[in-house]
């Protein structure tokens, strides 16, 4: 852009000094025109005046013959006349004039040297105003260019300010969010670890419990089985003689009631006399005590008693 405006300038100026330069001519020739030299004056002398030609013949006289026709007349010529010499006044009014001429024509070259110089600086006027709109168009476009980057770098630092506030409250939407998800689990790793130690708390309870409850039915089994043991020892009559300790085991099935479902021999005293009598005494020893509590009774379902001859 800044090369194509020194072109169009040239071309202005061109045009502008050829159409100068054409109105000069037409200057000069329209001036050198209307100077002419002066004519030298012409005179004729004549020694006698030329006979006037009639104008038209005079009417022929009545006669019955004809009248002969007119001879022309020759026209003599003209005798060139001779040129009378200047007189002073004149030399002198040619003088002025040609004084006058020379007069008009110097201050018409004036004129158009005057009109040449007033072009030429008008010229110089318009190619200085052209530079100036030139320099001012440059600076206002310069100024605009400046301008529009003030403001890009404006509109840029309000976006970037935009977007860092933005990322500003993301981050802290971020950390606000992980910081919940972070009280969120430690809370619920708290809870777990609450509801975990009272589960174990309560699982130790139950496990003590149900030790102690165990406990409890263990001994009521244990005393509910020395019961028993005593009563069928009292139900049983020892065969004689007999020798040593035996020991004789049996299995019997025992109804709700206490009474004796069935009775087996799972391990002989060696003496069959004595596993007889034992066997006997169990059958006599119908209903066995039983314990109220359901978990001690349950012991007694399938009872295994073992008997020796002497404790």
């Amino acid at each position: 852009m800044n090369l194509a405006l020194p072109r169009e300038d040239l071309t202005a100026g061109l045009l502008a000094a050829a159409v100068h330069g054409f109105f000069l001519l037409l200057l000069v020739f329209g001036v050198s025109w209307q100077i002419h030299a002066p004519q030298p004056i012409m005179a004729e002398i004549w020694t006698s005046l030329p006979v006037p030609k009639p104008e038209f013949a005079p009417p022929p006289p009545p006669d019955s013959r004809p009248a002969p026709e007119p001879k022309p007349q020759i026209k003599p010529e003209p005798k060139p006349e001779s040129k009378p010499e200047p007189k002073a006044a004149d030399i002198a009014l040619e003088k002025k004039k040609q004084e006058a001429l020379e007069r008009r024509k110097l201050e018409e070259l004036k004129k158009a040297e005057a009109l040449k110089k007033q072009e030429q600086a008008q010229k110089e006027k318009e190619s200085a105003l052209q530079k100036q709109r030139q320099l001012a168009d440059e600076k206002r476009r310069r100024e605009e260019a400046l301008q529009a980057e003030l403001e890009l770098e404006k509109e840029i630092a309000r976006q970037e300010a935009e977007q860092q506030k933005r990322d500003q409250a993301k981050k802290q939407a971020e950390l606000k969010r992980r910081e919940l998800l972070r009280q969120e689990e430690e809370a619920l790793q708290r809870q777990m670890m609450e509801e975990s130690l009272a589960n174990e708390a309560a699982q130790a309870r139950a496990r003590a419990a149900a030790a102690q409850r165990a406990g409890e039915i263990l001994k009521i089994v244990e005393r509910y089985k020395a019961m028993i043991s005593d009563k069928v020892r009292s139900n049983t009559r020892l065969p004689e003689p007999l020798a040593g300790n035996p020991e004789a085991e049996f299995e019997v099935s025992v109804l709700p009631t206490g009474e004796i479902a069935k009775i087996r021999l799972i391990k002989s005293s060696g003496n069959p006399a004595y596993d007889k009598e034992v066997q006997r005494g169990i059958e006599k020893s119908s209903p066995l005590p039983l314990p109220t509590e359901r978990e001690a009774a349950a012991e007694f379902r399938l009872l295994k008693l073992k008997h020796k001859a002497r404790e």
